[in-house]
């Protein structure tokens, strides 16, 4: 366990120096004087996953995100498309084809990705290229580009395999808390002004542990559905008949219809939608898409979580596999009949569920936008709620569970050496 962590933290350490090396033919303080003043919608969300790398032009700036929405496709992929699910369920083979497919398709995305950002830092930092660098600025900046994301994917890859596991996100989580210090720095400036400013200041963070603990129950709830299986008896000897249950997460969806949600809103600004509307219309539309304090951007946000929890769950939720598994291992829910009523019956509960769930999902996305205008900074704001706390909260929650399934595993090893299963075995060398 501790050559893991040591190996963790080198990593991660290595990933923290690279976001903050400026991609060549780039004058970094001409960066770092712009960088405040241009950022916001989905460009605030890339900043956010890759710890500030976005903004300062670094060679880590597109981070892990092309890696993601490779295998968020991919994942679709596998639900919609009937080769890739016999795939699927070929076991380790199966997964390691779907695991290059997605290493493939995460260079072409970074290749379009990269190439979008160049248009981006010329448009936005076109003072800080180079003169002399400019002919090639855009061949040698995607071809850096690429090979940093997947740096980055390869290092996720490692952390999973010989460190605490589930590298990916906790590349993300690291991005994400990598901004704290900063943002609690200028939160506690900002309130040093006022009177009083400590009091508030403890409320803030009282109020911050308080809306931590409201995520954690709402990534860990379960609704426990009670599962029975039958005898079988077999020679002398017994199987089934235990009780055991389902559990169905009340937030099956994750993450995903905050991060879907948030580049909803965008689009409009993206596409310059509001292009034939009048000044005053396109400046109101505006600030509805882009201010996370405005109401209506509330309104809208939520409405449009709620619905793509639905659909997010839907999509990942069989209840007729569910059911079908069941039936094949002899397993029944006490007074449902087998097959379609297990099924519809599975469905009724998670329809249920999922409704509580997208409502709280749905606050939780609006709680910076909540904080920000009860004067929160919009740094600080970030962390009350949204995609980085629930990102955040929920890659600890697995890393703790993980390392306590490594020092379970190493207690069962103990015993295997110093208990009384080497006993048992001395006893029978013994006699032989």
């Amino acid at each position: 366990m501790r050559s893991k962590i040591l190996y963790t933290l080198l990593l991660v350490l290595i990933y923290r120096i690279g976001t903050h090396i400026v991609l060549p033919g780039i004058n970094a303080v001409e960066i770092q004087q712009s960088q405040k003043s241009n950022a916001g919608g989905i460009l605030d969300l890339i900043n956010a996953f890759s710890g500030g790398a976005f903004s300062q032009a670094s060679i880590f700036a597109l981070g892990i995100m092309p890696y993601i929405s490779a295998s968020i496709f991919m994942q679709l992929m596998t639900v919609l498309v009937p080769q890739f699910q016999k795939m699927q369920k070929e076991g380790d083979s199966g997964r390691k084809k779907i695991n290059q497919y997605t290493r493939y398709l995460t260079v072409a995305v970074t290749a379009v990705q990269a190439s979008a950002y160049v248009a981006y830092l010329r448009q936005i930092h076109g003072g800080a290229i180079l003169p002399g660098y400019a002919g090639y600025f855009w061949l040698s900046t995607v071809i850096v580009l690429t090979a940093g994301t997947l740096f980055v994917m390869w290092m996720g890859e490692k952390i999973t395999d010989r460190g605490l596991g589930n590298g990916t996100s906790l590349i993300i989580m690291i991005g994400i808390l990598g901004r704290l210090p900063q943002s609690f720095i200028n939160e506690f400036t900002a309130k040093s002004t006022r009177p009083g400013f400590i009091l508030i200041f403890i409320i803030e963070i009282a109020v911050l542990i308080a809306i931590i603990l409201g995520c954690i129950l709402l990534i860990q709830g379960t609704r426990k559905i009670p599962v029975n299986y039958a005898k079988q008896i077999v020679g002398n000897r017994q199987f089934g008949g235990a009780r055991q249950f389902l559990p169905i997460k009340v937030n099956s969806a994750g993450v995903m219809p905050i991060i879907f949600a948030q580049a909803i809103m965008f689009l409009p600004t993206l596409f310059n939608l509001t292009s034939l509307a009048s000044t005053e219309t396109k400046s109101s539309i505006q600030t509805i898409f882009t201010d996370h304090s405005n109401g209506w951007y509330m309104v809208i946000y939520s409405m449009v979580v709620i619905g793509f929890t639905f659909l997010y769950t839907a999509l990942i939720f069989n209840p007729k596999q569910i059911a079908d598994n069941l039936k094949q291992n002899n397993g029944f829910i006490p007074g449902v009949k087998p097959g379609q009523p297990t099924t519809d019956f599975i469905g009724a509960i998670m329809d249920k569920i999922t409704l509580p769930g997208a409502v709280l999902l749905a606050f939780v996305g609006i709680l910076p936008g909540i904080a920000q205008k009860l004067g929160v900074t919009q740094g600080f704001s970030t962390f009350f709620g949204g995609t980085s706390l629930l990102i955040m909260v929920g890659v600890i929650l697995d890393t703790l569970q993980q390392i306590e399934t490594q020092l379970l595993m190493r207690q069962y090893d103990g015993l295997m050496k110093s208990g009384r299963i080497q006993g048992r075995q001395t006893a029978t060398t013994v006699q032989m």
